[in-house]
């Protein structure tokens, strides 16, 4: 039985999945803010905030950690070098999520997510 074992499943299979969330991952970290629908918003928030929590302290375990996740040699860069930096003081909520109007095209749920 699945109890307790809620997770957001995007209508995809769990390959497709994780390349979607990793991507999504790359490209806020990259672009630091980007507009997506709600439930992907919601579903990378916690992921990249773990993420910017292992990036404020550089060390060799938390970029090969790093690197695991994203496969991204340059995101992991920015990670070390600029965000885990910039929240040193920070306890934790780095990400804020806006919520937007409906897309026309199938009126689904629209955010912009970003860094505070």
């Amino acid at each position: 039985m699945r109890h307790q074992k809620k997770r957001v499943k995007l209508g995809r299979n769990l390959g497709s999945r994780n390349a979607l969330i990793r991507s999504l991952a790359s490209s806020l970290i990259v672009h630091e803010k980007i507009k997506t629908t709600l439930v992907k918003a919601k579903t990378i928030r916690p992921i990249v905030e773990k993420m910017i929590t292992k990036s404020k302290i550089d060390n060799l375990a938390n970029r090969r950690l790093l690197l695991k996740a994203l496969a991204k040699e340059k995101v992991v860069k920015k990670l070390l070098e600029v965000l885990g930096p910039r929240y040193q003081a920070r306890q934790g909520g780095y990400l804020r999520i806006i919520k937007l109007e409906p897309r026309r095209g199938d009126a689904a749920k629209m955010a912009i997510i970003e860094f505070v």
